[in-house]
């Protein structure tokens, strides 16, 4: 999900839990190395980094749907990217930074992908500061706007409304955990060079309310949707040699949170991998060489004609775990935002005792073409 700055270019010619800042108006703060951690203050950094080349939040949940037995996934990604090059221009029709976003629901009966994509430019403005821009991102808290999409804080909880092509979402997300920060303190290394890092934090388990949209047919949320967000900003985060990653985000039934991924080289090799895991108090950062990614059955795209692994075999310090795709065609063409194509879908994951033990999402870049940033 994170890609090339050349074709987003040419595209557009434990910690403390999130709610309890809200509504406070910390300033943005300067960038910095990213080879030392820094608190991470919370909402100001559920906010936008303008100041970090890359940005993104992503938000993947299962759904269950009153009245129905069938299942849904659902996927909300919003990207930002800044532009070097126009970064001293005092235009207000300056693009210096752009936003992009990917949005997709898997009908799991169906075994089909709904998915659409969203691309616009943003001068960088507070929001609504300059009344060019089609796009925004708050620097105070989670405040996405994107055209007719929007990622937004309402008291406490997050909003994300989406109109998109045969489909649509109306979503609430609320904490029911704190903030799990990801690798030291949120800087998670990505490569072996310390500038391969990022700021990263995760809110799992969220509870989901709401509506999702298939053509004419509204699908209410019942209790027990659960979501999973991620927040990521970085300068630099793959390291040479890189040809993409494989991410598992699962929320475990017992209330647990798993995370695991590889950096993968042309090879298959891993150059780098990591991930957490947390259950009630106690969380373990994986260090490298702790995860193992192991394929078990891959799946051919008729349309990229990539071959995907669609069920793995992940090892981790908590436990050997079963990591199966539901649909196996989850494939996402976002060509006419980020240029990319890649794998994202709702998986099921069962332990080693063969128990299906949590639902999440599973992610693969770098198949159908190598990952360029």
């Amino acid at each position: 999900m994170r890609f090339s700055r050349r074709r987003w270019l040419l595209g557009a010619a434990t910690s403390a839990a999130l709610p309890s800042g809200i509504g406070a108006t910390t300033p943005p703060v300067a960038a910095r190395p990213l080879n030392q951690p820094r608190p991470l203050v919370f909402p100001r950094d559920a906010g936008a980094h303008p100041e970090f080349k890359t940005e993104w939040w992503y938000l993947t949940g299962h759904a269950k749907v009153a009245g129905l037995d069938a299942a849904y996934g659902f996927q909300i990604t919003f990207f930002r990217s800044r532009v070097d090059e126009t970064q001293s221009m005092r235009s207000r029709l300056a693009a210096k930074q752009l936003l992009f976003a990917h949005a997709a629901i898997t009908d799991v009966q169906a075994k089909h992908l709904h998915h659409d994509q969203r691309i616009a430019r943003w001068s960088g403005a507070a929001p609504g500061q300059n009344g060019t821009d089609t796009a925004s991102a708050s620097a105070l808290d989670t405040g996405v706007v994107l055209k007719d999409w929007s990622l937004l804080r309402e008291g406490d909880k997050l909003r994300a409304q989406i109109q998109a092509e045969g489909f649509a979402m109306d979503l609430r997300f609320a904490s029911t955990q704190p903030v799990l920060l990801q690798g030291d303190a949120g800087l998670s290394r990505k490569g072996p060079d310390p500038r391969q890092t990022s700021y990263y934090y995760s809110l799992p388990q969220l509870q989901v309310s709401g509506s999702l949209k298939l053509g004419t047919t509204a699908l209410q949320m019942e209790p027990g949707s659960t979501a999973w967000l991620d927040h990521e900003w970085s300068e630099e985060v793959l390291p040479t040699g890189a040809e993409g990653w494989d991410w598992i985000g699962i929320n475990l039934f017992d209330g647990s949170a798993l995370t695991a991924f590889r950096v993968r080289s042309k090879g298959g090799d891993t150059l780098w991998d990591g991930g957490s895991f947390r259950s009630g108090s106690t969380r373990y950062i994986f260090k490298p060489g702790e995860v193992i990614f192991k394929a078990m059955r891959i799946w051919r795209s008729p349309t990229s004609r990539a071959s995907y692994p669609v069920e793995w075999m992940v090892r981790t310090p908590a436990d050997f775990y079963t990591v199966k795709a539901v649909v196996d065609n989850q494939e996402l063409d976002s060509s006419n935002s980020t240029g990319a194509i890649y794998w994202e879908g709702l998986c099921e994951v069962w332990d080693s005792n063969s128990r299906l033990v949590g639902r999440g999402y599973l992610e693969m870049t770098g198949y159908a073409a190598p990952l360029r940033m």
